[in-house]
């Protein structure tokens, strides 16, 4: 079986002086390798082939064979990774809670250095004293990641 830290160290070399970031790697059993990488501005295919083909020079296939997946993390993909969470500072992300299955929507405001906690800008409806009608209300809110299930971008095609 292919050694999952070994290609976790020759994917973060090949990475290394560029802007893309590991997000995650997975190796099966029956040596089926997934590599999900990022970066601020997107990836290309190039770049997926060209990071496919660094991985093809340091495992050899005649030695022991392996099918071999490299690819970005998805739109709606959970974050995973701080990259991600920076990348997407400024946009909209849903938070599911342990606590309840709840789920907060809002706009991520930032990012613990230790991924602990993020900060969201989000809505709600409050009835103001006196009156009947209630009125949207952005607030402030801090979670911390421990008490998520999942940190997912909203897509929105507005």
């Amino acid at each position: 079986m292919i050694d999952k830290n070994q290609l976790t160290l020759t994917v973060e070399e090949a990475l290394r002086d560029t802007d893309l970031f590991l997000v995650d790697v997975s190796v099966t059993p029956d040596n089926r390798i997934t590599v999900e990488i990022d970066s601020p501005e997107g990836v290309d295919i190039d770049t997926c082939v060209a990071l496919s083909r660094k991985i093809e020079a340091a495992f050899d296939r005649e030695a022991e064979d392996y099918e071999l997946e490299v690819g970005s993390a998805g739109l709606t993909s959970p974050l995973k990774v701080k990259g991600q969470y920076d990348k997407n500072i400024g946009h909209e992300v849903e938070v599911m809670l342990r606590e309840g299955g709840k789920k907060l929507c809002g706009v991520l405001q930032s990012v613990s250095d230790d991924l602990s906690e993020i900060s969201l800008l989000t809505t709600r409806k409050v009835r103001p004293e006196g009156k009947k009608k209630p009125v949207m209300v952005e607030e402030a809110v801090t979670v911390k990641l421990a008490d998520t299930n999942r940190v997912t971008p909203v897509i929105d095609f507005k």
